[in-house]
């Protein structure tokens, strides 16, 4: 049976996207092999087929979802112009903190995974969050770079901390209330100082 040009990739990119929501929901630990291929709905063979160890699967899943972050951030800013902070601050704090977990940021929810990793995963996750605070700090006002680079760490820090703490607790108005709270803070880390 012959495939279409380009099924190979797009069945790679549907198995990153599935070890993506895996990983997410259930952390690198708490799933394998066979549940990651459940979740894309192949095979394990076919799993191997694309990746040669579930560690793979993780940083294949990791560089995908913190592309998508910079590309999120991009886009906001394209569309937003310089009102596109508060618009990511309430996205990030509204949506990605009750949405399914399996639909989560990468950074609030495979971070805690990636300290756990081995020195490879860790400098695959600094290269592409440097590139996501890239994205941020070109849009925020000032001209040094080391400013805007660095109130765009405490900008991602603010958000990804916060939702992990709002998403740690049961009641809707304690996890609201921790969304405020850093709503503010992280508009004014982002203000120009």
């Amino acid at each position: 049976m012959r495939y279409k040009s380009g099924h190979k990739e797009e069945a790679r990119a549907r198995m990153v996207a599935a070890a993506g929501r895996g990983f997410r929901r259930q952390g690198f630990g708490g799933i394998g092999v066979d549940g990651l291929a459940k979740e894309a709905e192949v095979t394990s063979g076919a799993f191997y087929g694309h990746f040669s160890s579930k560690g793979e699967a993780f940083k294949a899943a990791l560089v995908a979802g913190l592309d998508e972050l910079r590309q999120g951030v991009e886009s906001l800013r394209a569309e937003h112009g310089a009102k596109w902070v508060a618009a990511f601050v309430d996205f990030y704090l509204g949506q990605k903190r009750v949405c399914e977990l399996g639909a989560s940021c990468a950074l609030q929810s495979l971070t805690s995974e990636v300290q756990r990793a081995d020195a490879g995963i860790k400098t695959v996750f600094e290269a592409e969050i440097d590139g996501v605070v890239n994205a941020v700090a070109d849009g925020l006002p000032g001209r040094s770079t080391k400013d805007r680079r660095a109130r765009a760490w405490a900008l991602l820090s603010i958000l990804s901390g916060g939702v992990t703490m709002a998403r740690a607790v049961a009641d809707k108005d304690v996890s609201a209330a921790i969304a405020s709270a850093c709503r503010a803070a992280a508009l004014k880390a982002c203000a120009e100082t």
